[in-house]
């Protein structure tokens, strides 16, 4: 199989983690028995720089963050994807750090949060880090 091939197909999986990731992140589920928890981040205010801020606030940055991280991981595989196999040789470097960065997603997925995140980092990792493999050759 061509990096090419494999750069594109990890883009799409980022795509829809990142879509997923989105829309899903703000979700609970009334049976988990948050609302308690949920209430407290969002009422409760303090000031940072300047600003009036709830835990809230910050969950949100954070999460959309993430999803502004896999849109550009998007963009980039999809990128690596469309470079001639001499270009993608002289990236090796990006390409290794890409597919380490995923790897430590995925150690993170695992450690912290379920499965889904976890199987969607790990077959992204795969990809990138056979990608980056083929590519360097």
């Amino acid at each position: 199989m061509k990096a090419r091939i494999i750069y594109r197909t990890a883009a799409v999986l980022l795509l829809l983690f990142a879509a997923a990731h989105t829309f899903g992140f703000r979700q609970a589920d009334p049976r988990w028995g948050v609302d308690a928890l949920l209430g407290s981040m969002r009422s409760i205010h303090f000031s940072v720089g300047g600003f009036s801020r709830t835990y809230w606030d910050l969950f949100l940055a954070a999460g959309f963050s993430v999803g502004v991280f896999f849109l550009f991981s998007a963009a980039l595989a999809w990128q690596l994807g469309s470079l001639s196999a001499e270009a993608l040789a002289s990236m090796r470097g990006t390409a290794w750090s890409f597919a380490l960065c995923y790897a430590a997603i995925t150690v993170l997925s695992w450690r912290y949060l379920f499965v889904l995140p976890f199987v969607f980092s790990l077959v992204i990792t795969l990809g990138l880090i056979s990608a980056a493999w083929l590519s360097s050759k």
